[in-house]
This record gives C-alpha cells, sequence and structure tokens, in this order.
C-alpha cells in the first residue's frame, strides 16, 4: 500500500530533524552522500571495465579480422585457398573475406638498426580493406603500396612507434630478411641472408601498442615471394555480421571445409585478457557494492535516531489515529526518499565523472602493458539501471527494521518516554 499524503508529509518533516529548519538533518544528508557515492563509484567502475573491455575488442579487430581459416602442418602454407575462399563467401555471416599473408621477418633501417617485425600482407584488389579497418588509422599515405624508388621491391606501410623506433620516414628505404633459407655465398662458403629493400609509403596509428611498434604491412603478392609461398597463401582473414559469434561461425566453417582446414578466432586468440577483464568486472563490482552497505548501515543508523527522538510524537500519532502500519511507511517514505534522492545524484555524478574521464582521457596509461594510451568509459544501460534498482532497493531494505522498531510502540510508553 502506498503512503499516504499525510504519511508523505511527516515523513519529510522528519527528514529535515528540527523543528522551521528548511533544509535536510546531518545525518539525512550524510546518509544521502554515502549511497550517491556508492551509485557513482558503481557506474564509473563498471564503465570503465566496459570500455576496457570494448576498446581493446575494437583495437584489436582494427588489424586482426574476426576470423581466420587456417590449414594445419609443418609450413602452415594454404596452397588450395581460392576453392575455400569461395565457400567462405557463401556462409550467410561473412560480410568478406580476402586471402591473407602472415609472416616474421626482420627489419632494417638505413643505418642497419635491426627490429623484429610482423609482416601482413594486403590486396584491395581482392576486397581485404573490407576485412579490417587498418585503412582508416592512416596517418601518413596510403595502401596502395607505390614506391617512387625503382631499386625497391615496392612500397611498405609501417606502425608509427615502429616508424619512430627506426627514426624513418616517409621515402626512406628499409630493408627486411625474407623468412626463406638464406643462399650460400660462393665466396664465402656459408649462408648469407639476401635483404629485401622496400620504400616507406604510409604510417599508422592505431593507438594499439601492439601493431604500431612491430607490424609491417605490404602487397599481397610481394609478401607472397618474400615469405617464399608462391602461390599460396598462410590463411584466409573474415569479417562477420557479429564478430561475437566468431567461434560458433568458425565451428560452422570448420565442417564444411573438412580436413586440413582449421578455425581461430579473434576471441580465443585473445581469451586469457578478455577473461582477466570480466573476472575483474565482477570483483570490482563486488567491492565496489560494500559502499552500498555501508550506506545501507548509514541509513540504519539515521532512522533509529530519528525513531528515538521522535518517540513521544510517534505516540501522539497512534492516539490520534495513526495505525501501526502507517508508522511503518512512514520510516519506509524516508527511506525511500534517501535513497531516490542519493541515487538521482550518484547518477548524474557517475555520468558526469565517467565522460570526464572518457572524453578528455583524465587517467593516461602505458600503452606498453595495457595496450591503450588513456582509460576509456563505455556505459551499458543494464549496467547503469542494475546499479540504480540495487541501490535503491539496498536503501528501502535498510529501513524495515527503524519502521518495525517504530511501529511496535504504543501510544501510551512512547508518551511516557523520556
Amino acid at each position: 500500500m502506498l503512503p499516504s499524503r499525510l504519511e508523505r508529509s511527516i515523513a519529510l518533516r522528519y527528514l529535515k530533524g528540527r523543528k522551521k529548519s528548511r533544509y535536510a538533518s546531518l545525518t539525512t544528508m550524510i546518509a544521502v552522500g554515502g549511497v550517491a557515492v556508492g551509485v557513482t563509484a558503481l557506474i564509473v567502475v563498471l564503465g570503465v571495465m566496459n570500455g576496457l573491455r570494448d576498446d581493446l575488442r575494437d583495437r584489436i579487430l582494427v588489424a586482426n579480422p574476426h576470423l581466420r581459416i587456417l590449414t594445419y602442418g609443418a609450413s602452415l602454407r594454404m596452397e588450395n585457398w581460392r576453392e575455400a575462399l569461395e565457400m567462405v563467401r557463401q556462409d550467410p555471416g561473412v560480410v568478406v573475406a580476402a586471402p591473407e599473408v602472415l609472416t616474421k621477418s626482420l627489419i632494417l633501417n638505413p643505418a642497419d638498426y635491426p627490429a623484429a617485425v610482423d609482416v601482413v600482407g594486403h590486396s584491395p584488389e581482392s576486397g581485404a580493406e573490407a576485412v579490417t579497418s587498418l585503412e582508416r588509422y592512416l596517418t601518413h599515405g596510403d595502401l596502395r603500396f607505390k614506391a617512387r624508388a625503382d631499386s625497391v621491391e615496392g612500397g611498405i606501410v609501417l606502425g608509427y612507434r615502429l616508424a619512430n623506433r627506426l627514426s624513418v620516414y616517409l621515402g626512406d628505404i628499409v630493408s627486411l630478411v625474407p623468412p626463406t633459407a638464406a643462399k650460400v655465398s660462393r665466396v664465402l662458403g656459408r649462408p648469407v641472408p639476401q635483404l629485401w629493400q622496400f620504400e616507406v609509403t604510409g604510417l599508422f596509428d592505431t593507438g594499439m601498442y601492439q601493431y604500431d611498434d612491430g607490424f609491417a604491412v605490404m602487397d599481397l603478392a610481394t609478401a607472397q615471394r618474400f615469405a617464399g609461398l608462391g602461390d599460396a597463401v598462410t590463411g584466409i582473414q573474415i569479417r562477420l555480421t557479429d564478430p561475437w559469434k566468431a567461434p560458433e561461425v568458425g565451428d560452422s566453417l570448420e565442417q564444411r571445409l573438412g580436413y586440413p582446414f582449421r578455425s581461430f578466432d579473434w576471441q580465443s586468440q585473445n581469451e586469457s585478457l578478455f577473461s582477466a577483464l570480466q573476472l575483474e568486472k565482477r570483483a570490482m563490482g563486488l567491492i565496489i557494492g560494500f559502499i552500498m552497505l555501508v550506506a545501507a548501515f548509514n541509513i540504519i543508523g539515521t532512522l533509529t535516531m530519528v525513531v528515538a527522538e521522535k518517540t513521544k510524537e510517534i505516540g501522539i500519532l497512534q492516539a490520534m489515529g495513526v495505525t501501526p502500519a502507517g508508522i511503518r511507511r512512514v520510516f519506509l517514505t524516508q527511506g525511500a526518499i534517501i535513497g531516490g534522492v542519493g541515487t538521482g545524484a550518484g547518477l548524474l555524478g557517475g555520468l558526469l565523472l565517467s565522460y570526464l574521464i572518457d572524453a578528455a582521457g583524465l587517467i593516461r596509461i602505458d600503452p606498453a602493458v595495457y595496450f591503450i594510451d588513456h582509460l576509456p568509459v563505455h556505459l551499458e544501460l543494464l549496467d547503469v539501471v542494475g546499479v540504480l534498482v540495487f541501490s535503491f532497493l539496498v536503501a528501502v531494505v535498510a529501513t524495515l527494521h527503524p519502521s518495525r522498531a517504530a511501529a511496535r510502540l504504543t501510544p501510551v510508553e512512547a508518551i511516557r518516554h523520556e
């Protein structure tokens, strides 16, 4: 049963404390503040954990496809990839698919300073630009790999951190050591690696340290020759309509393609990272949830003090005809008001703080460790609603004991109370 107008007015008067006071009492403000701080903290923490998950996912998928089709075998060469590619493109969950070449190499700047690098073969003609979003993160140049120098194998696009580490710029010539077996020199009588020279034709900045500091992209045909694959590729990269369904689509494609093909989705590749983030989200939510319990004790203490202070008034109200149930509703209304005002203030504080942290990048972190350079905050409607409902219920439940204590008072005992 909802409280009557009289019961609501009595609840508001009790929250103000002293007579003739226009504002809430200090104990009421502390109780409201405890709820507001708890709600703010929960919203921000859950938003940070969601932001880390979503931002990492987006950055991982900048240069990585949702799904890869690979093959078994020591060489990891996919010879009959064209037939497999046609079958993959027929799957309703596949947006676009294209061949890819991935290999490892050693890159040297003009002064022969070396650095390890992951070489990626990119083929715009086959639609590979739609598989990943790398092209959107180019800061200089493009993905046409058009070199001005005739003495090089072609153009190459580097991550900006790798370029800074090597002190190379657009137009500079870099050398790469192919992963194929080195030829034996007739003069030296021992294997000597053959260096391939490329002109830097572009730079990209994905915000993902792993890519920006260790990826080099070249034309697919050039990458095939560089890796010694001939007409073969290392796999098929796939973009899906729903990246979260990559494991299911991968299993389906494995069954259709049969042996020796196998699938490898982006979630499996980063399973430990996302599992850790999910565990941290639950742990942080639980820890911050204890703030709400502290707020609940504040509410219990506040209303218990109100019951002790207003004992005579409660007796007079009962003598005037207010039922014990009505007395109980008075204090339940107080808890609802404290919970509602605190939850509303916490919601505003949480939204404002989340916006400032995310938009202004207030909290910077080391990209070499966390892959991203600032703390992102992404709020989800379900999380926010859950926090609001939980905090309001905690505030209402906290009033049960004081309201029962007030309702158990008899008019005679209450009026005689000193």
